[in-house]
């Protein structure tokens, strides 16, 4: 049926300028799937996360009150000359879950609420109202909830680990004491006279180690001239009471990476890590209690509810079974409800948003969605589709940024940026139907058309590394040779044990180099060329070539502009209003200070080179040590980035290819990583291919998680996990070439390698 267009039918962006984008001007259709295309940098996340999703949510706070604004937080005005025709975004990108140790995937899609309800109206015996079955509600509430007293809810009990809290081979002047935040503090204890800071912890008495850590006592100190009664509270008990018995979801990563590092952690002996008390787990429906329900993965679940006949439980068990189903679909079939969603993968985390999402009656919304296939086996694949469908069919904009083909081919409308990323991308080089796409001399619809062929030739393994009887999770005492000196991909459905496996192999191999995607800093100081080891180099050169002093070319020391500090953004608190951070107009978002800026090497101060990209790096820049760190970075795909941008700001797949870029120097080293080619658009897999076979070639082992078949074809050698995810994995299916497990009849990655061959 042929559509009355008005106006109002199209998201309308006119000379959209954000980051690379060049004056881009396009029409976007509503309520229907556009997928937004093009290589890693092109300039998808500046159009759609930074203009579009922004501009909504920017648009969408200022209807609150100013009290209400005042904990959302803050979008500024993109750059365009005008966006219009919006409606409320939903954004589902691949960041984790942020949430404490309390929030459960069934917690957080709210399943494991309307299991409460179902046991507070039919669970035998009855034991009262919801909170009766629930871990989070506090007893100071003075109601009978079903939280576990012995963990307080969490279900595992953390302890402080003595061998790893002192080195009683030194004293607390040499650094007894190893958790760095109470260090500083027991120093003026030991100023006070109450320890001998000399003498090794080995040698205390009973009575002194007892003191130090778990003592109560009070001594005196002064201050300004007066003497005070200052009490001391032991070691142990002040880390117990600041650190343990605390809610520490506000804490910072690298205070969590602290605790975990002197603490040891065990499942709760009162509720066997269920989090619930021994009343909530006595009720039962059909013989199973909620936290025996919770345990289960999807699909065993959905088989338990569906049995549940109760009457007047029709209404909630099918509300149960239909968001159950929710995750079936997303291929997390695997998954337990009480799985910490904190230990999710950011693709998983994606997913389970979705089907949060999908729960929703809301209509004429936009969703906007992050290469929502990332950590999916191509057979899941469809599954991401049909959801996409669905939130069309009720009535929403879809936008996707994707470089999936399988993706890319249910679009209504695609949109391809490019040519190529960053300075030389920013453009629209097609916009229109997937047929279209497939005939546009873009690196887009070129690359759709091609398929490569499976690799024929293999290299000869050196020896092999061993992964013995493997059990974790839902391996199953499994034993696997990994051939050194080749390519491996371990590959097998989301869920499979892929990365519990390998996990157990670094345990085994310590001194493999492990690439994953995790951040690589939360702090706004931190730049490619800081982490990268290169910022030195660049000080040392144009303080050489200048004659001024090195210390000025840091935004973090004497270069520094006075009026940000070296942010290059400045903060303003406007009191009931949340603070709005702005570009600091005395440095105009450069970080130096005016001073810096006459000292020029060929033309460009060190402010103008930290804009550059690598690429431009690599042009501008003779100096052997540092091309030499550009060159890395720019075999590993990002060639695009510009050597001040920020770490945060960073994908997972770039966090993980600059630290491979960081670690290519290394021969004769196991390199273990995962899945090197998340957010890699085709145009960048011969790159990133090249990149893995130079370091086999130089005497390297590396083994790849990977979905990616273009990849698995290249292999050497493949191990694939399986046949399916959760209970029904853990096994090995196959162990063989590339070539060899085209003819495997039980593999999932083989039956998809066959129809790219096809």
């Amino acid at each position: 049926m042929e559509r009355n267009n008005t106006r109002t039918d199209y998201i309308e962006l006119t000379r959209i300028r954000e980051n690379n984008l060049r004056d881009v001007s396009l029409k976007i259709p509503k309520k229907e799937i556009t997928v937004f295309t093009g290589v890693s940098g092109a300039g998808k996340s500046s159009l759609v996360f930074d203009t579009i999703a922004a501009e909504s949510q920017r648009q969408l706070n200022e209807l609150f009150s100013t009290f209400t604004q005042y904990g959302l937080a803050k979008y500024g005005y993109p750059d365009a000359d005008s966006i219009e025709n919006l409606s409320t975004a939903v954004v589902v990108e691949q960041k984790p879950i942020q949430a404490n140790s309390r929030s459960t995937v069934g917690t957080f899609t709210d399943i494991f609420d309307l299991l409460r309800v179902l046991y507070s109206r039919f669970g035998e015996p009855d034991i009262g109202p919801t909170y009766a079955f629930s871990f989070n509600v506090p007893r100071a509430y003075n109601v009978s909830t079903g939280m576990c007293p012995e963990c307080d809810g969490l279900g595992k009990t953390v302890t402080p680990d003595l061998e790893k809290f002192l080195d009683t081979s030194k004293s607390l002047n040499e650094g007894a004491i190893q958790f760095s935040l109470l260090s500083q503090q027991w120093q003026r204890y030991v100023d006070a006279g109450l320890f001998d800071g000399d003498k090794l912890v080995a040698n205390y008495f009973d009575d002194e180690l007892e003191l130090l850590l778990h003592g109560e006592t009070t001594f005196e100190s002064t201050a300004n001239g007066e003497t005070v009664d200052v009490s001391y509270e032991g070691l142990i008990d002040t880390f117990v009471r600041r650190y343990i018995n605390r809610d520490t979801s506000s804490l910072s990563e690298q205070t969590h990476e602290a605790i975990e590092q002197v603490t040891s952690e065990g499942v709760c002996p009162a509720c066997n890590g269920t989090r619930l008390n021994e009343r909530a787990r006595s009720s039962e429906i059909n013989g199973y209690n909620i936290a025996e329900l919770a345990a289960m993965d999807v699909e065993e679940l959905m088989g338990v509810v569906s049995k549940i006949e109760e009457p007047g439980s029709e209404k909630v068990v099918t509300e149960i079974l239909d968001r159950l189903q929710h995750l079936q679909t997303v291929s997390l079939e695997y998954i337990t409800l009480d799985r910490e969603t904190r230990t999710l993968s950011g693709g998983e985390s994606q997913r389970v948003k979705m089907v949060k999402f999908l729960n929703s009656s809301l209509t004429d919304l936009t969703y906007i969605f992050d290469e929502p296939t990332i950590g999916l086996h191509p057979r899941d694949v469809h599954g991401i589709n049909e959801l996409l469908k669905e939130l069309r069919e009720d009535g929403n904009t879809v936008l996707v940024v994707e470089h999936d083909p399988d993706v890319i081919d249910i679009a209504d409308h695609i949109v391809d940026i490019g040519p190529e990323a960053g300075e030389n991308g920013g453009e629209i080089v097609y916009q229109g139907d997937v047929d279209g796409l497939y005939e546009a001399d873009t690196l887009t619809g070129r690359h759709l058309n091609q398929r490569m062929p499976v690799k024929s030739v293999f290299r000869e393994p050196t020896g092999q590394l061993t992964i013995s009887n493997a059990s974790r999770h839902n391996l199953r005492d499994i034993s696997v040779d990994v051939p050194e000196g080749v390519l491996t991909a371990v590959t097998g459905v989301a869920g499979a044990g892929k990365s519990t496996l390998l996990d157990l192999f670094l345990e085994e191999h310590p001194d493999a180099v492990s690439v994953d995607q995790k951040a690589v800093s939360t702090t706004t100081r931190s730049v490619v060329a800081t982490y990268t080891g290169m910022m030195d180099k660049i000080r040392e050169h144009f303080a050489a070539a200048t004659g001024a002093d090195e210390s000025l070319f840091s935004f973090n020391s004497d270069g520094a502009c006075p009026e940000c500090d070296g942010l290059g953004v400045v903060e303003t608190d406007l009191a009931l209003m949340d603070t709005v951070e702005s570009t600091c107009e005395a440095c105009e978002g450069r970080r130096y200070k005016d001073e810096v800026f006459q000292y020029t090497v060929r033309g460009q101060s060190i402010a103008d080179v930290l804009e550059m990209t690598v690429s431009e790096a690599l042009e501008f820049f003779e100096n052997t040590a540092i091309r030499g760190i550009l060159e890395a970075l720019n075999d590993v795909g990002l060639g695009y980035l510009t050597l001040g941008r920020s770490l945060p700001t960073l994908s997972g797949g770039e966090c993980q290819r600059i630290k491979l870029s960081n670690e290519l120097h290394k021969t004769g080293s196991v390199y273990v990583l995962d899945e090197p080619t998340t957010g890699l658009h085709m145009a960048d897999l011969e790159q990133i291919l090249s990149v893995l076979n130079r370091l086999v070639d130089e005497g390297n082992t590396v083994i790849v998680i990977e979905h990616n078949l273009d990849i698995v074809k290249n292999a050497d050698w493949v191990i694939d996990i399986g046949p399916d995810g959760g209970k029904r994995g853990g096994k090995v299916v196959f162990e063989g070439t590339p070539e060899q497990l085209l003819d495997e009849e039980h593999s999932f990655t083989a039956e998809y390698l066959r129809k790219t061959v096809q």
